[in-house]
């Protein structure tokens, strides 16, 4: 008997072993297999009895590492799906959706919180109801459910979920954090008792595989978990939703670069199944969609606990002398005496972002990465968020020998010992990166923050996403530019989503929520259309602008980068790979139109030229038709091969050109 295997590496062929006899070996298993002059892991695609004479030898399996298939045909053809798409190999596609596991280890038994379960609303709006009945009974498979924050959106997806489940159908649950499974795994586990399963990246490879399993052997209806759930192997798959579908951790950074979206569309096509999305910030891509009909949506525009949408202040920063302006202050003095909560929102951690000399402009930026290095005061340490590197700070410039030296800007360390000086009596916490990596952290914070422990969160995009906090009165956004001035097509998205999302966090069950902006740029449009709620005319505003430039969703883009230790050899190696792409380009143009015909948006080095003492060069190709797009990016693939040092990243559809 012979095996076709797929390995976890760049190449795009399967490679024949042979199976001695005494070993049992499917398709769907693992097996040990020498390559080269080591022995590594691979997939078995497909089965032989015989194989056509070959001149040289076929070598044995060494090891089956499973007694039972892990993955079937179905798998399988999504992962040659994955590999046209993403520009992979086939190999590559299939080892991200099989968790690494050898031996089964169940994941810890999660607590249960009554006061998170309390939270849940059984009673329906009207325009839930509407939704839950539209979406149940209709033969269109894609749905979006859009909605104001706190109208409810959960409570529809898990209607329709227990619809799909009484039907004999499974459910797929995608939320963006992998804190949102545990309150949402919390919400559900009454609700579908012994049915639900959580699966994400942080657990460890023998929990994962131990949930895989499981769900293989039809023992699980609904699976909860991050972009990686999105591949839970259900063999009657029924309904994948979506929540929070704006968000960019949908979007994988590592190869292959699949969007957990598409990945869904393409499985519930092939399986006449349902895909509900929802957001209170529909993707821009989602909201063309919508308006093309091509996505069916279903609006929710109150808040089902009753509370009104948050009165919104803004207040320019320009004028004040703190990081928390005079507003802000009496505004969170106010909460406080009256026993309410507040969560100050900075998407910037550390104490402050620069080191600076006023004499000579010397910055103090990190030797292996283009970025300035961050002053974290916890650990009197200057760090880079790129790469890690660290080093003690000066009161020196190294530059001139200046004692004329400061910091610059601010992070949310710096913006905790402000509050902890102006409130001392009040209870704070921090959520963010940095405080995250301790074990259960994250958790202990949010269970203390919604029992009302906790008079003040302050927190970076961790306290933004989806959470819901009855006694939260205020929020804060301490600086609403961080993101205005990054070198990228989809700021002003960015910054009107995280502004819209954070205060949806206040007011959710009564009519005291307020929200205060702080920014340098009151007259930023963006920020101006979040502070009045006006969705419509920033989306419109934002197309537009999207149309001109020649930007999605109008055109789809690839990302090349080249990156490299010698800058010259990066430099070298890009002008190579334009006029590849150039040349193919030219080959394709006499035999489509020119709206068809994709262009060369430029070339130059990234944004971020450097990252980890890596140079980075990139080149946008974009067109109208993804086909076409596809078409040359699979040629550069096939005949561009770098030399040793140098590797090609291609991102297709990037959420950031950084």
């Amino acid at each position: 008997m012979y095996v076709e295997v797929v390995l976890n590496n760049p190449l795009d062929r399967r490679f024949t072993y042979a199976v001695p006899e005494g070993l049992m070996c499917d398709i769907g298993m693992r097996v040990q297999v020498p390559f080269g002059a080591r022995e590594v892991t691979a997939y078995v695609v497909d089965t032989h009895q015989t194989v056509e004479d070959v001149p040289f030898v076929i070598k044995d399996v060494k090891r089956v590492i499973d007694t039972q298939p892990l993955y079937g045909r179905q798998e399988i053809a999504l992962a040659v799906w994955m590999s046209r798409w993403y520009v992979c190999s086939e190999g590559e596609a299939l080892s991200c959706m099989i968790p690494g596991g050898r031996r089964d280890v169940d994941p810890p038994v999660m607590p249960i919180d009554e006061q998170e379960l309390a939270i849940a609303d059984e009673h329906l709006s009207l325009e839930q109801q509407q939704a839950i009945d539209e979406i149940s009974q209709s033969t269109q498979p894609l749905h979006y459910v859009y909605g104001v924050t706190g109208s409810g959106k959960s409570e529809v997806f898990l209607r329709v979920a227990e619809h799909v489940i009484a039907s004999g159908r499974q459910v797929i649950y995608l939320v963006p954090e992998i804190t949102l499974t545990h309150q949402l795994a919390q919400q559900v586990s009454k609700r579908f008792e012994n049915q639900v399963a959580i699966l994400h990246s942080g657990m460890t490879p023998s929990q994962r595989i131990a949930i895989w399993r499981r769900i293989r052997r039809d023992e699980i209806q609904m699976v909860i978990g991050a972009r990686s759930a999105v591949f839970a192997p259900f063999t009657r798959l029924g309904l994948i939703i979506i929540d929070e579908e704006h968000e960019n951790s949908y979007k994988s950074g590592n190869v292959p670069r699949y969007h957990a979206r598409q990945v869904a569309q393409k499985r519930v096509l092939d399986v006449q199944a349902l895909l509900v999305m929802g957001s209170a910030t529909p993707s821009l891509e989602a909201w063309h969609m919508i308006q093309e009909g091509h996505v069916i949506q279903h609006y929710l525009p109150n808040r089902v606990a009753g509370g009104r949408p948050p009165e919104i202040s803004v207040v320019n920063m320009l004028a004040e002398q703190r990081l928390l302006s005079r507003a802000l202050r009496e505004a969170i003095q106010k909460t406080l005496n009256h026993g309410r909560q507040t969560i100050l929102f900075l998407n910037r951690r550390g104490f402050s972002h620069f080191f600076h000399c006023n004499a000579c402009g010397y910055e103090m930026s990190c030797p292996h990465c283009s970025v300035s290095l961050t002053y974290h005061k916890s650990a009197h340490r200057m760090m880079c968020h790129y790469c890690g590197y660290s080093q003690m700070p000066v009161s020196v410039c190294p530059s001139c020998a200046s004692v004329d030296v400061g910091y610059g800007t601010f992070g949310t360390e710096m913006v905790e010992s402000e509050v902890k000086q102006l409130f001392p009596q009040a209870r704070i916490a921090r959520l963010d990166t940095d405080t995250a990596r301790k074990k259960d952290t994250v958790a202990s914070v949010l269970s203390d923050f919604r029992a009302g422990k906790t008079d003040i969160l302050l927190g970076t995009q961790m306290v933004a996403k989806g959470l819901n906090f009855p006694l939260v009165d205020l929020v804060g956004i301490v600086l609403a530019d961080s993101a205005l001035n990054l070198p990228d097509f989809r700021a002003q998205e960015r910054t009107f989503s995280l502004i819209i999302q954070v205060s949806g966090r206040t007011g959710r069950y009564n009519d005291a929520g307020r929200v205060i902006v702080q920014t340098y740029h009151p007259e930023n449009s963006a920020i101006a259309l979040a502070c009045q709620g006006n969705l419509a005319a920033f989306y419109q505003q934002e197309l537009e602008m999207r149309k001109s430039a020649g930007f999605p969703p109008y055109r789809r883009m690839v990302n090349f980068v080249i990156r490299g230790k010698q800058k010259i050899r990066t430099v070298n190696e890009m002008e190579r790979l334009r006029s590849i792409v150039e040349q193919l380009l030219e080959q394709l143009a006499p035999t489509v139109s020119s709206d068809d015909l994709p262009d060369i948006m430029g070339s130059a080095p990234c944004p971020l030229e450097r990252i980890a003492g890596n140079w980075r060069h990139h080149l946008v190709l974009r067109g109208r038709n993804a086909a076409r797009v596809l078409q040359i990016t699979t040629a550069v693939r096939m005949q561009y091969t770098p030399p040793s040092g140098v590797y090609l990243e291609i991102d297709i559809d990037p959420l950031q050109m950084l």
